[in-house]
């Protein structure tokens, strides 16, 4: 089966699965999050190299203050109950995404797990914290015109994979397929640039229902996908397949 080396997650559904059991909506993102520590031992017992998963966009502050709350306090639960573990099991953590708008705890805690896990190499996560995929372009442009300005780089020789250095995932396979639960079909903002060739997989299931025989059927689904990346499709007709009459 061919394995998909980078996932990336829009973890969708939460508070549609806490309606659905008439539960409130920040229990539904505690699940999701719960929900996070499977799915790396999943992909990692899979064959996936690394997974980035959208956990905040950009966008997102406008939901209610106290839900906004409560989610970064159960990030900040699973970071104190988990770092240990990720770290023994050869897990690095990177968060990607703006920072001047979170707290001063949360940053300290993200930083040091980042510090913890830096050399870890068995598996990676990327969690998308206060991220939008056209704030990440713009930061990344900016960064450019930066050292465009102090004569760093020429903009004349600048090429796709030279721009590519200046956004989150630097340096990173990008993702080959992006899962988006819950059955929405769109992808809100999330890796514009780097999803430019991956293949989508949309489940119907809500975020805290996506267990290892859902990520088995996503990646099922993308192995029967040929990675062409523009190129004339070598596969040779199945039988059954339409053929031109004249």
């Amino acid at each position: 089966m061919n394995i998909p080396e980078h996932i990336a997650v829009v973890m969708d559904g939460n508070g549609r699965w806490a309606k659905r059991w008439n539960l409130p909506r920040t229990l539904g993102h505690k699940k999701g999050i719960n929900r996070i520590e499977e799915l790396i031992d999943n992909a990692k017992g899979m064959g996936v190299k690394i997974v980035t998963l959208f956990a905040f966009s950009t966008e997102n502050w406008s939901r209610p203050k106290k839900e906004i709350e409560r989610l970064f306090f159960y990030l900040k639960t699973f970071i104190l109950k988990k770092s240990k573990k990720l770290n023994k099991d050869g897990v690095r953590v990177n968060f990607i995404g703006r920072r001047d708008r979170l707290g001063k705890s949360l940053l300290n805690m993200m930083e040091e797990l980042e510090d913890l896990t830096k050399n870890n190499r068995a598996f990676i996560i990327n969690i998308a914290l206060d991220y939008g995929g056209r704030w990440d372009i713009l930061h990344g442009a900016k960064r450019l015109a930066r050292d465009a300005l102090d004569k760093k780089i020429n903009l004349e020789d600048i090429e796709e994979k030279d721009f590519s250095r200046y956004l989150f995932l630097n340096g990173m396979p990008y993702p080959d397929l992006l899962i988006r639960t819950s059955g929405e079909l769109r992808i809100s903002n999330f890796l514009l640039w780097q999803l430019a060739y991956a293949e989508f997989y949309f489940p119907a299931c809500f975020w805290p229902d996506f267990d290892r025989e859902e990520l088995k059927n996503a990646i099922k689904y993308y192995s029967q996908k040929e990675r062409r990346f523009g190129k004339i499709d070598s596969r040779k007709p199945k039988t059954g397949d339409l053929e031109m009459k004249v």
